[in-house]
């Protein structure tokens, strides 16, 4: 925004001009949002829900012509030197983009109590198997809408730094045991499965990461779901806001430092105030009164989770970490090696948590939080304890449950981790599970990042993979994720990192390729090691959990050749 951005003359100047054009053009009356933070100014205020791009065009305009950014006209948009003349544009603009079909519509489905989802191409009312959509330049009348039948689903959001993906896929689970047939959305792709086939028969409707609105509102559209369970991921709460007004429940897993310097986020706070958007759907002006489900062992979340919604459940690996008020509240924790869930009124017992497949004997204490989470949203979305409980007692046992989450392999006197690890806490609770099966034996690790992560973020990343002393550190990329870096850059500074910790040049071979990386770990490999294979992009998991699957199967041993790279 210029060095303008934090100049309090050129900010009114800004709010008296799109003032001015919202007033010209008739929208209702509403105050300005200025966010000034660490590197730049977030300006935006309400506008139609029809009208959101002749919005954008607006706080541009207002923008630049205020402190003068002529260099940033561009023809046929508002001119920044002629007012009258802008103004002029951003009525054609209004009059073009205008949907007023659609607002009747959206504020009937309000008037209903009825779900809607709103978007360029189409406009839905109701959800999933209560829901109808039409294209938006083909939509009915008020009169015409068959009211009666349309309603909601049972919905959950799922957001957090860490665990969103395995909370996303355990919930479902349980969804679909229940015998709904349950939508879901994650970093991996959309599925949907359950109801009349078999719960475990899951079908992936597209790959790709589909962790924001656009993947979400596909399963809401379904007319085959009956319940859904959305991954809410920072990028999408931040460009595109939440794609559900109205949710059963709203899980917030943790908040670990991770992707500072991106839409105003420079600290844990800010972060955490970013993910807790979820508490809106479901404390917001159009929910219906779901429940806000925190982790207690979360610093962060037990200082700003409370004053966001009025019905939060809690959940933590031990019950010493549930706050004193959390007793008469539903909530999921551990005691003496048992997980219990509590609805306010009765203690259930769900069983030892060391028999949970997820739990790796109980050495993975990030998935008794995860297991606790979704257990308790479960709950609270109506699923029977005693399926909850065959959920837990078998969810993991297959590599098919759960893939890229802490899957493991033994096989060949190697033990073989495969992880989605890609943040300092992620990292250290990955490395922990490691380091407790290392023994006498050397440890291998992949390490790589996103390259929209800043340089310091790298190191943090890189420091905490030294302090755990392995013996290999195979340095790479992650696969479609250089995010406007050169190949090899974010490597390279991890390896230099590294390198400032004592580990030797001979331990770090750099194969920016993800599944060469793994190539690599499991050629170094002997008896008694362990590889731990952080890899991100869902082709290289793939690749790789099919390479491991193959050698188990093959009888393949450290020290042999490995068979070609498809």
């Amino acid at each position: 925004m210029g060095p303008q951005a934090r100049d309090p003359v050129a900010l009114a100047a800004w709010w008296m001009r799109a003032n001015a054009a919202r007033e010209a053009l008739g929208w209702a009356a509403t105050e300005p949002v200025v966010r000034v933070h660490r590197t730049a100014t977030s300006l935006a205020f309400t506008a139609p829900a029809d009208q959101l791009y002749t919005a954008t065009e607006i706080n541009e305009w207002a923008w630049c012509a205020s402190v003068a950014f002529h260099d940033f006209h561009a023809p046929g948009h508002p001119s920044t030197h002629d007012t009258a003349s802008a103004l002029h544009t951003l009525q054609r603009f209004a009059a073009e983009e205008r949907c007023p079909d659609a607002i009747a519509l959206l504020d009937a489905a309000r008037a209903h109590g009825v779900p809607a989802l709103h978007d360029d191409d189409a406009l839905s009312l109701g959800l999933g198997k209560h829901g109808r959509t039409w294209p938006i330049d083909a939509l009915p009348s008020v009169g015409d809408v068959p009211w009666t039948t349309l309603g909601t689903i049972p919905a959950a959001l799922v957001t957090g730094s860490n665990g969103k993906t395995t909370t996303v896929r355990l919930i479902a689970a349980m969804l679909r045991a229940q015998g709904l047939r349950t939508a879901h959305s994650c970093t991996d792709g959309l599925f949907v499965g359950g109801g009349a086939s078999d719960a475990a028969d899951v079908e992936r409707l597209e790959s790709g990461d589909y962790s924001g609105p656009t993947g979400a509102r596909q399963l809401l559209r379904r007319t085959d779901v009956e319940a859904a369970v959305l991954e809410t991921a920072r990028g999408g709460l931040l460009r595109r806001g939440l794609a559900l007004a109205d949710a059963d429940v709203a899980v917030v897993t943790n908040i670990s430092a991770d992707h500072f310097g991106e839409y105003g986020v420079h600290s844990v706070e800010d972060l955490a105030a970013v993910k807790l958007t979820v508490a809106r759907a479901v404390a917001g002006e159009r929910a219906s009164g779901g429940w806000l489900v925190l982790n207690a062992d979360d610093p962060l979340l037990r200082a700003q989770g409370p004053q966001t919604a009025p019905r939060i459940a809690w959940f933590a690996v031990d019950d010493q970490a549930l706050p004193a008020d959390a007793m008469a509240l539903p909530r999921c924790a551990t005691r003496d090696g048992r997980l219990l869930l509590d609805d306010g009124v009765e203690t259930l017992d769900l069983g030892a948590i060391a028999a949970m497949p997820l739990t790796l004997g109980g050495r993975a204490r990030h998935n008794i939080a995860n297991i606790a989470a979704a257990a308790l949203a479960a709950m609270l979305m109506g699923v029977y304890v005693e399926t909850i409980r065959k959920v837990l007692a078998e969810f993991g046992r297959s590599h098919a449950d759960n893939p890229g989450r802490l899957q493991h392999w033994a096989f060949a006197g190697i033990e073989i981790f495969l992880d989605y690890a890609h943040n300092p806490d992620g990292m250290t609770a990955l490395l922990d599970i490691a380091q407790a099966r290392r023994g006498d034996g050397r440890m291998a690790l992949l390490l790589g990042q996103a390259g929209n992560r800043g340089d310091e973020q790298v190191r943090e990343l890189a420091a905490v993979a030294a302090r755990y002393a392995p013996d290999l550190v195979v340095v790479k990329d992650i696969d479609g994720y250089l995010r406007g870096r050169e190949a090899g850059e974010v490597a390279q500074v991890i390896r230099d990192a590294l390198l400032r910790h004592g580990l030797s040049e001979s331990a770090l071979p750099v194969r920016l390729r993800e599944a060469d990386a793994a190539r690599e770990a499991l050629a170094w490999a002997r008896p008694g090691d362990v590889l731990v294979l952080p890899v991100h992009s869902l082709d290289a998991k793939t690749e790789v959990a099919g390479l491991l699957d193959a050698l188990q199967a093959s009888g393949w041993l450290p020290g042999q050749a490995l068979p070609d790279a498809g």
